[in-house]
């Protein structure tokens, strides 16, 4: 991660009140910044102009509200221009993914996509995804010792998406690198230099994917990219260009944020032996496990909305006007809802799918299922099949403020 001119010198936002992503450390374990952000000012104004949110009850009001995803709302003094351009990365004005529209656009792009994604098309994948799995788990019992992160958690989603997708044989490999730099976008600052990659990667990605849904026309199937094409509601249906934006959507939300799922909660088990334990001991606490990990170390960490009215959240205004980060992260370790021990993992929490890692209200992950799903098979997979698996060095984090996981996962399977 490349700090620009315009992101903030830690000493420019040394209190411990103040989120500073850039602190030391930061990327590896931003969960102590949390906990100081929740208990000396759960809602404040950074000094850049955007507003940020951390405790759960005020992250999960925001999300819900009426709050704004698109940028062109942020307005207000000339201090929130820096806010403007430091987050531009985060939506291209003229985006047309759901992600970053408002209803009615949302709401229409949106369920004509549900239409390709019904809980039947995903409960249909296990299978598949099961099989999937189990290949790389040969191939990662022929050595013994492996990057967990590229050997399973990486290649794995990607498989899972492309398959669902039922995209042509073409240049997997080139996709996943270009989605790789494309996903920098959602960093909550990038330099010029970074942007520039970002904007080439993006640009190859939708020329890739116009031919990929151009072959397609003509050689429909009973997958997703299909029914993408042919969903239709009251006449209506996706033109080429929300087409496009919406099949990137899936292939970079459904493929980085489960990454991050496998690894992250892959690391967090084996940090701790006693859940390890519990868990192997019985397994049909898997589906709530998954839960956990994603409660206990976010694939996402932030959230960003615009409020479109004043609005109040733990005793203090936010203007109409302003962006605002919800820091997922942190509601997630909030002791106020998840208890004294909302720091620790524990496998057996009855509220562990309380978390709001998949989002809340009209932009809730529509993902979600997929993602339980392949959590759920592969560990279910892994520690069936390699139940003494264990670290076998240290994690090295992706140094990602937002999209923060292991980039390598060093493990010994037996």
């Amino acid at each position: 991660m490349t700090r620009d001119s315009a992101a903030p010198a830690h000493s420019e936002c040394n209190e411990p009140s103040l989120f500073d992503p850039f602190a030391k450390g930061f990327t590896d374990d931003p969960y102590p910044q949390y906990a100081r952000i929740r208990q000396s000012a759960p809602v404040h104004e950074h000094p850049l102009g955007f507003w940020v949110v951390s405790t759960y009850d005020d992250v999960s009001t925001l999300l819900r509200s009426g709050a704004s995803v698109e940028l062109r709302n942020v307005t207000g003094p000339e201090t929130r221009q820096q806010d403007r351009t430091a987050h531009a990365a985060l939506q291209p004005t003229d985006s047309m993914s759901m992600l970053d529209r408002d209803p009615p656009d949302h709401t229409r792009l949106r369920r004509l996509v549900q239409k390709a994604f019904t809980p039947r098309a995903i409960s249909a994948l296990e299978p598949r995804i099961r099989n999937m799995t189990d290949g790389l788990l040969d191939r990662m019992d022929v050595t013994g010792s492996v990057d967990l992160v590229s050997a399973l958690a990486f290649p794995l989603p990607f498989a899972v998406i492309a398959e669902m997708l039922g995209t042509p044989p073409t240049d997997h490999a080139r996709i996943r690198e270009l989605s790789g730099i494309a996903v920098r976008s959602l960093e909550p600052v990038v330099d010029p230099e970074v942007m520039s990659k970002v904007q080439a990667a993006h640009e190859e990605l939708v020329g890739i994917t116009a031919e990929v849904i151009a072959w397609k026309r003509t050689h429909p199937e009973d997958d997703l990219l299909t029914a993408l094409i042919t969903a239709e509601e009251g006449g209506d249906v996706l033109n080429e260009e929300e087409l496009v934006a919406q099949v990137l959507l899936l292939y970079i939300a459904g493929h980085e944020t489960t990454v991050n799922l496998l690894a992250n909660g892959t690391a967090a088990l084996l940090r701790n032996p006693n859940q390890m334990k519990t868990l192997l001991a019985d397994t049909t606490r898997l589906p709530g496990a998954v839960e956990e990990f994603l409660r206990y170390d976010s694939p996402v960490q932030a959230s960003g909305r615009v409020t479109l009215e004043p609005t109040v959240l733990s005793g203090v205004e936010i203007p109409a006007g302003s962006f605002v980060m919800a820091l997922l992260g942190s509601a997630n370790r909030d002791e106020r809802h998840f208890g004294h021990d909302a720091a620790q993992l524990r496998v057996d929490r009855q509220d562990a799918r309380h978390h709001v890692s998949f989002g809340a209200g009209p932009h809730h992950c529509l993902g979600a299922a997929l993602a339980r799903l392949e959590g759920r098979v592969v560990f279910e997979r892994l520690l069936d099949r390699f139940p003494r698996i264990s670290l076998a060095g240290d994690v090295t984090w992706n140094g990602r403020i937002n999209l923060r996981g292991p980039a390598t996962l060093p493990v010994t399977l037996y």
